[in-house]
């Protein structure tokens, strides 16, 4: 993985001290809030409903087994003893105490971490395939381009101010795990016929208040000229972007009422205006600079190497069910891709306790080189693990409650704190995740489901990204009570979709039993176990689905709670 230099160390070692400074100045009242709000922004660090938030950016999702346990460290000196994993492959600590908070920087820049830009109107942390550079179906490795649009934007003089928040993804395979098509900035790396690696480039998705699937721009853009096209992009955003609007700002509203075609003219004519400058070429020995910390790690190959199939069909049903859930198969042999879920009973989505880190980390270098990665569904990954070693590697998660086998099933739900911590929220998440999962679990353990993504959001700015679960729960305010939508279609893979709202919205106490009748409806439209939710939904359409949630009369149901 990328190690810092000496100008990466200096940058987070710097900046810790400078925000040192700035918060004795607050706690002593030599700065008021309004004037500290910004200067804590720009290191992550949020008001929420109860305390302070610190969001710890993890570039990509990966980290290092040192990182973790430093991780663990930190929740257990300075917050409750847990942490949240947060849809973009961040860390969020909920309760940090002000004054302890330039002490936790220090400590994250002794192993080369950060809250740098996970707050703010700039390009946020950079997001990628957790699978990326052990993925069967990968065409390119996208790490290091994530790592070169990481320093290339961190601290950028121009767009530290942006008109909103802005956000890039990438991935380096046809079938996307990095959800590229709701980001400002989605980038598939792949090679052309002639062998040449570029870049398809999506702009102007999000989710929000105005959900958008973003539009392709360009099919091929040279490697070259990654760092040319993004500059272009983010300066036609910074020049027109809406800044009088907070709704209106985000760069899908510019693409939109702009319109693709006129919005690809004004990019490709400030990419050709930009284009040869010798700061944004991407060259040969830059890439290779960094390429060289994504090197293949050490595989060993056996005469006879194990697989999964025989794991599945042994013996132990446990293990078998693990592994058919949580464990995928690896680009090299006699290695397997483990999931591990954060959606047990015991915690709400994405949390973690500081006991599950110490393990994880013990585990990532027992089992995985001494890494693991995080996912933008909120669970973990350990990217290089032996076949041989699956069992005794499920046996020590089971041993943590990190042992869960539903990734991917209805109740590996993803979902924000919600009103249980956040000041934006109209609803709560977490108790309506729990009861959803609750209901769920007894008929996914009778019936095989298969992949269904549920998502759940506390509010519209749909954190939890309802707007691309296959099922997705948005939390809204109707005169003071909490109220939940229930949208169907989503989805963030390379068919994206944004989900359509099926009728009337429900009390806290019916949306589970709504969630559980529509899960009931598919079983009994499905043609055959292989048919998954989102292909039942879309041959079939809302109509069954209302029918089996509102009754027999659908057309009652058309009422959308304001």
């Amino acid at each position: 993985m990328y190690r810092y230099d000496e100008h990466d160390r200096r940058i987070v070692v710097e900046r810790a001290r400078q925000f040192r400074t700035q918060v004795a100045r607050r706690i002593s009242g030599e700065l008021t809030e309004e004037e500290f709000r910004p200067l804590r922004l720009q290191n992550g660090l949020y008001i929420q409903l109860h305390a302070y938030m610190l969001r710890i950016a993890i570039p990509y999702g990966l980290l290092s087994a040192t990182q973790i346990r430093k991780l663990a460290d930190i929740t257990r000196k300075y917050d409750r003893g847990y942490g949240h994993f947060t849809t973009r492959q961040n860390l969020q600590l909920n309760w940090p105490r002000l004054e302890d908070v330039p002490t936790i920087l220090d400590e994250l820049a002794s192993v080369e971490m950060h809250a740098i830009q996970t707050s703010g109107n700039c390009v946020r942390n950079v997001t990628s395939d957790p699978f990326a550079g052990v993925a069967r179906d990968e065409d390119v490795d996208p790490r290091p381009y994530c790592e070169i649009l990481r320093q290339y934007s961190t601290f950028h003089p121009e767009f530290a101010t942006l008109p909103r928040k802005f956000k890039i993804a990438v991935t380096g395979s046809k079938n996307d795990r990095a959800a590229i098509a709701v980001h400002d900035i989605g980038l598939r790396v792949l090679k052309n016929d002639a062998g040449e690696i570029g870049f398809e480039v999506y702009v102007g998705g999000g989710q929000g208040r105005t959900p958008m699937i973003a539009p392709r721009i360009r099919a091929f853009l040279p490697e070259r000229d990654l760092l040319a096209y993004t500059e272009a992009i983010l300066r036609i955003y910074n020049q027109l972007g809406r800044r009088d609007n907070l709704y209106k700002a985000r760069i899908k509203i510019l693409v939109h009422e702009t319109g693709v075609p006129e919005f690809t003219r004004l990019v490709e004519e400030e990419f050709a205006r930009i284009a040869s400058d010798e700061g944004l070429v991407l060259t040969p020995d830059e890439i290779a600079r960094v390429t060289r910390h994504f090197e293949p790690a050490s595989y060993e190959t056996t005469p006879a190497t194990p697989t999964l199939e025989g794991l599945t069909l042994g013996k132990d049903r446990t293990l078998a069910r693990f592994v058919e859930a949580n464990v995928l198969p690896h680009r090299v042999a006699g290695y397997a891709i483990v999931q591990i879920s954060l959606k047990s009973e015991r915690l709400p989505p994405g949390d973690v306790t500081h006991v599950q880190l110490d393990a994880v980390a013990d585990l990532a270098d027992r089992f995985s080189f001494g890494r693991a990665v995080v996912t933008h569904r909120q669970n973990l990954v350990l990217t290089d693990v032996k076949i041989a070693a699956l069992a005794a590697l499920h046996a020590d998660l089971a041993k943590h409650d990190l042992a869960t086998p539903n990734v991917g099933r209805v109740t590996d739900i993803v979902a924000c704190p919600g009103l249980d911590y956040c000041d934006l929220a109209n609803a709560r998440s977490i108790p309506v995740a729990a009861d959803v999962a609750s209901r769920l679990r007894t008929l996914e353990q009778e019936q095989d489901l298969g992949p269904i993504t549920l998502n759940i959001s506390g509010c519209i700015n749909a954190c939890g990204h309802h707007h691309v679960g296959n099922l997705g729960i948005l939390g809204i305010d109707k005169l003071g009570e909490e109220f939940y939508q229930l949208t169907l279609g989503g989805d963030h893979t390379e068919t994206a979709a944004v989900g359509k709202i099926l009728g009337r919205a429900f009390a806290a106490d019916e949306i589970a039993g709504a969630v559980e009748k529509t899960v009931r409806t598919y079983l009994a439209l499905r043609t055959s176990r292989d048919e998954t939710f989102l292909a039942v939904y879309r041959r079939v359409g809302p109509t069954p689905f209302k029918e089996a949630v509102y009754g027999a009369h659908p057309a009652s149901s058309q009422r959308t709670a304001a």
